[in-house]
């Protein structure tokens, strides 16, 4: 039996990919949360999805609905600005708050907080 070894390579400085703190809250799990390390510039949905996170988009995650709406708790500021065509489906939100961001387009840019609505009313729970 011989010993494997393995190469890993790490990116200079200057290709470095800032990393970020995505904190989630779960609505049917109040005192759940999950902590997930994400790169700069990932959409909340993408770090749902690349974790095994169930957070619901029926449209893939295009911005042709509103079923991955989620609730920023805190770091509203380090997401990317919202666009008038996620003002116009997040409209159709159920739940919808102040705070309500669709996962598929709010890119994080620094540490965020964010509430999972209740995701029976997609499955038909």
């Amino acid at each position: 039996m011989t010993a494997q070894t393995s190469t890993i390579h790490t990116p200079t400085d200057s290709t470095q990919v800032r990393r970020h703190k995505l904190t989630l809250l779960f609505h049917n799990q109040p005192d759940k949360s999950v902590v997930l390390e994400v790169d700069e510039g990932t959409s909340i949905l993408h770090a749902c999805m690349e974790n095994a996170i169930h957070l619901q988009h029926n449209c893939g995650g295009v911005c042709a609905c509103s079923t991955c709406h989620v609730i920023i708790k805190k770091g509203m500021e380090n997401l990317s600005e919202m666009t008038e065509e996620e003002e116009e489906q997040l409209d159709e939100a159920i739940g919808l708050t102040l705070s309500s961001r669709l996962g598929c387009q709010s890119k994080i840019y620094g540490d965020v907080t964010a509430l999972i609505p209740d995701q029976s009313i997609y499955l038909g729970r």
